[in-house]
């Protein structure tokens, strides 16, 4: 026992030094792992950092801390990703760990709950969803069996767009295109147009939509800095209730009057009428409240109208800085589209200059600058660990503007898109253009949007020429970008038509 004893100092030395050891290599395994993050401030973390622009930002920060870095928003971590092998990582190769949004409380209130598509968790419910939207809702056979509705609200649209330049009447793009993107969604939705005659129900309609967007997008700081969490100190959870309030009086209303019209048997063609159907039916897996039927109706309000209204501004915009362009685009229409005829859905595929015009603008300017998702679990990415319920900010705005994958990125040249080494599309397969996401979660709208702003689009280059200003003077139009969970500019388009070709002839 005595000799033992001897022993006792070395094994005790020698388990202290192990114990040293390993934590040595523990911290510095750690530290391989950490993310790159700038210096943060108590409580509010990096939130002093941030603009009233985030993907700008973020890309600024890319160019000190590498194109995936940490932040930390209140007491939330957040992982900026500003290329695109990173993306590729978050969204497909270590897709299933990143299926959820970020979700907002706010946001959470106004889509019923998150029982809607866009911000609903990955479960049950969305996969449901998911469904019923690809192949009931904005599969191809619904909407070619709607494409009347669109050919008839644009040629109504570039009718209004002549009575202006007959006077030289100068118009606010912005508001006229979110009017137009809002007629069509009604009336594929419900069947109603809710513009008619009343500007001031089309005003009312178009600004709540509007006010739940910017709430929306709104940053509270309930969210993110844990002294706030029950304190409404922005009042966003008081305006949320009112916003939602009205949206629910609206289609609550317009609900009931269908289901009284199905009722009486009335022949009823509309994406409402589809969502009733499916309600009723029994032998569906997942019941469908009518709540969901709310939430969907709002995901289609505020997911379409916005970023087609604003992909449409931004791309007339482009055309009017570059007439050069606006002009190859016009010869290209007048040699597919017969005199006297609209533009038309159909003609699109034989129109490659103008989708590649169509590319570039979502290049630039993507409707969604910011993907947003959240880890479900404890994962490494890259050999950086991500945490579990990390906010994880998909910079797609960098993405398009990435020197490794684009020559002269900040220039508007849509023939890079005619080049073979570029045939790309926009279907979330290629990292360095995400314009409607990627993967299980990307855009459910596509095939509609692209409609809506070829066609469109395409139109008011056909029918006019556009003089910017409020008395068309203006050289060019200032780019300058605005703040939203959309990517609109800061300023609307304000310009005055003049007419190339009479609308009135057009057949239907």
């Amino acid at each position: 026992m005595a000799d033992l004893k001897a022993y006792f100092p070395f094994f005790f030395t020698c388990l202290i030094s192990i114990i040293l050891v390993r934590a040595f290599f523990k911290s510095i395994c750690a530290k391989s792992h950490r993310l790159p993050t700038p210096f943060s401030l108590p409580i509010i973390g990096h939130l002093h950092l941030l603009s009233s622009i985030p993907h700008q930002t973020f890309h600024k920060l890319s160019y000190r801390y590498g194109p995936i870095f940490q932040l930390f928003l209140g007491s939330k971590p957040g992982i900026v990703v500003c290329s695109p092998e990173m993306a590729k990582e978050f969204l497909k190769t270590h897709e299933h760990v990143y299926l959820d949004r970020a979700r907002s409380s706010t946001a959470d209130y106004i889509t019923y709950g998150s029982k809607d598509l866009v911000v609903a968790p990955y479960e049950p419910h969305w996969k449901f969803m998911k469904k019923i939207v690809m192949s009931n809702l904005l599969n191809g056979k619904t909407l070619d069996m709607l494409s009347s509705v669109r050919h008839q609200e644009i040629y109504g649209f570039i009718k209004s767009i002549s009575q202006r330049a007959r006077v030289g009447e100068a118009m606010n793009l912005g508001k006229e295109l979110m009017k137009l993107s809002n007629n069509v969604i009604s009336r594929m939705l419900m069947g109603i147009k809710f513009a008619n005659d009343k500007e001031d129900v089309a005003d009312d309609l178009i600004n709540l939509v509007t006010e739940m967007f910017q709430a929306s997008a709104f940053f509270n700081l309930s969210d993110y800095i844990w002294l706030f969490k029950n304190l409404d100190l922005q009042g966003l959870g008081k305006k949320a209730k009112k916003l939602r309030a009205r949206f629910d009086v609206m289609i609550e209303r317009i609900i009931k009057e269908h289901e009284e019209a199905r009722k009486r048997g009335g022949e009823m063609n509309d994406l409402l009428h589809i969502l009733l159907d499916i309600q009723q039916d029994e032998s569906m897996e997942i019941k469908l409240s009518r709540e969901n039927i709310k939430a969907f109706i709002l995901d289609l309000f505020l997911a379409a109208t916005d970023t087609s209204a604003s992909t449409m501004e931004w791309g007339l915009s482009q055309l009017i800085n570059h007439p050069n362009i606006m002009k190859k685009v016009l010869e290209e229409i007048h040699q597919v589209v017969v005199e006297n005829r609209l533009l038309h859905e159909s003609d699109i595929p034989n129109l490659p200059y103008l989708q590649a015009v169509v590319k570039e603008t979502l290049r630039l300017h993507p409707a969604v600058p910011v993907l947003a998702r959240q880890s479900t679990e404890d994962f490494m990415v890259a050999g950086y660990h991500i945490p579990e319920k990390t906010q994880i900010f998909i910079n797609v705005w960098a993405l398009g503007r990435d020197p490794n994958h684009w020559e002269s990125p900040h220039e508007f040249r849509p023939e890079r898109f005619l080049e073979k080494e570029n045939e790309l599309d926009v279907r979330g397969q290629h990292f360095h253009m995400l314009p409607f996401g990627s993967g299980r979660r990307m855009c459910p709208g596509i095939s509609l949007a692209q409609f809506m702003v070829h066609t469109t689009l395409g139109a008011m280059i056909q029918c006019f020429d556009w003089k910017a200003g409020i008395d068309g003077n203006l050289p060019s139009v200032d780019m300058e970008e605005g703040f939203g969970l959309t990517l609109t500019r800061a300023n609307h388009l304000v310009c005055v038509p003049v007419a190339r070709l009479h609308p009135i002839p057009f057949s239907l």
